[in-house]
């Protein structure tokens, strides 16, 4: 399906609204609230996750979430995706985090398998390729989990707004918050953040290493995601497989101890060397030419 959308003959696609299978069982189909869209000419290998519910605030809702796992799985499939992007076509909002309202109107069970597909998504955006985050604005709950999940994030100094804050409705981070948090930052200071609730901005968040980078915000509001595409610009040109590699080895060696990370890094090396890619860096080098991989 989204063969077409990756067109390097183009140089972008129009955004492809996906509605999940599931949405009648939640009554009538309303407007996408997921759109995908790949890029090519210089940004071939770049494909966007838009999130778009202005009605709320982009919250966490079963049909969002059935949307955003459709589109994972079908940008899964996609090898030519070499760099992910989620961000927000609802002005001064990333995602408001779960949506509380309908959470109102389960039962204990219903919330509880709700939480657990809550979990299911974050592992999801746990993608093969590299993923950003663009916060332009507030990234609250389970908001900021989803760009937790996400390798790099990148944030508005002013407008972003970020935090777990769970326990100020009762609550606890339930979406992977607990665990991935305190990996980002240290223990010390996510415990501190989590018993708080307490909400911080792209700078403050930038120095405790939240985010990996901090803008301005323009008139538009986009400027974090100007910043991510040009921090996916430069991850584009690098050897494909490799980045992948290199990607699961730091994730599932920050899990053990480091005599079997280095195990893990030995193996992902292993399965890089018979790359055509791996051939034409080395030959690029020795002829003192840019290198063009094509991730084989």
């Amino acid at each position: 399906m989204l063969r077409a959308l990756t067109d390097p003959r183009r140089l972008a696609r129009p955004w492809k609204a996906l509605r999940a299978r599931s949405c009648a069982s939640h009554g009538p189909a309303g407007p996408p609230e997921i759109q995908v869209r790949a890029l090519a000419g210089a940004d071939h290998g770049i494909a966007e996750i838009l999130m778009n519910r202005p009605s709320a605030c982009n919250a966490l809702g079963n049909v969002l979430v059935n949307q955003l796992l459709e589109a994972l799985a079908q940008l899964r499939e996609d090898q030519q995706v070499r760099v992910l992007l989620f961000r927000s076509g609802v002005k001064g909002v990333f995602c408001a985090g779960a949506d509380l309202k309908e959470r109102e109107q389960m039962s204990e069970a219903e919330v509880g398998i709700f939480v657990q597909r809550l979990r299911g998504l974050m592992n999801e955006i746990a993608f093969p390729a590299p993923t950003i985050a663009a916060m332009d604005g507030f990234a609250l709950g389970g908001g900021l989990e989803l760009a937790l999940a996400c390798d790099l994030r990148v944030a508005a100094a002013s407008s972003a707004v970020m935090g777990l804050i769970e326990t100020t409705r009762g609550l606890l981070p339930g979406a992977g918050g607990t665990q991935r948090l305190p990996r980002c930052i240290g223990v010390a200071l996510a415990k501190e953040l989590i018993f708080t609730g307490r909400r911080l901005n792209g700078a403050q968040a930038q120095a405790l290493g939240l985010v990996n980078h901090t803008v301005l915000q323009n008139e538009d509001g986009n400027a974090a995601y100007h910043r991510a595409r040009e921090l996916a610009q430069e991850i584009l040109p690098q050897a494909p497989i490799a980045v992948r590699l290199g990607k699961v080895a730091i994730d599932r060696g920050m899990e053990v101890d480091i005599a079997s990370g280095m195990a893990i890094e030995g193996i992902c090396y292993a399965q890089n060397i018979p790359t055509q890619d791996r051939l034409e860096g080395m030959a690029a080098f020795k002829e003192k030419r840019p290198p063009r991989f094509v991730g084989k």
